[in-house]
């Protein structure tokens, strides 16, 4: 399959490139810097030239997503937009632009994480991308046109960002982050749609 995917260039995009090439797949990039396709997720004119860059997919797959981390009481306006549009507004664009660069039976693979079931300090805005897109997700896999499909991975904290993260995420018990590129390729590789796969 010639599959798409976004946030190539951080550790769990990383760890997804290489389960697929490893499954035989063409894998075509896009992040930031570092990628065959540049990409801000977060301006739909970006998203527009990276799907006309890549053509026809069988599917397209992200692991690219920001929120800010602050108290509650700290957080402005600003914040809360820049939430949604860096994890929310920006995977549901993915979508609704991907499905006309898409083949009929595609599948679309997005990135949630633990806190929309089991919320942290400071991490108000990571629980309500998380929520809105797992919803999305229920919600679009009964509109798709053609056979197309959608599901989302929602890990728990990665073992391998325990350094930088374990303050935040007291008592939860890590995953590998091979473990959530393996949902990845059950997302794309398998048939079911609406799903939410929870890595934990």
């Amino acid at each position: 399959m010639k599959i798409l995917l976004i946030g190539a260039t951080g550790k769990l995009g990383r760890a997804v490139h290489e389960a697929l090439r490893a499954r035989g797949h063409e894998v075509v990039t896009a992040s930031r810097n570092g990628s065959d396709i540049s990409v801000d997720i977060t301006d739909p004119e970006s998203v527009r030239a990276m799907y006309e860059k890549t053509g026809r997919v069988d599917a397209v797959a992200n692991t690219a997503g920001w929120v800010p981390w602050k108290p509650l009481t700290e957080l402005g306006s600003g914040d809360v937009m820049a939430g949604l549009r860096g994890k929310a507004f920006s995977q549901v664009e993915l979508v609704r632009q991907g499905t006309a660069h898409a083949v009929e039976d595609a599948s679309f693979t997005l990135i949630t994480g633990v806190l929309s079931r089991d919320p942290v300090r400071t991490g108000s805005m990571a629980s309500l991308a998380n929520g809105a897109i797992e919803a999305f997700v229920r919600a679009a896999a009964i509109e798709l046109p053609h056979r197309q499909r959608i599901n989302v991975v929602s890990p728990t904290v990665f073992t391998e960002s325990m350094p930088a993260y374990g303050e935040i995420f007291v008592g939860f018990e890590p995953v590998p982050v091979a473990a959530a590129a393996r949902a990845y390729v059950r997302s794309i590789e398998g048939h079911q749609t609406g799903q939410v796969y929870v890595v934990e």
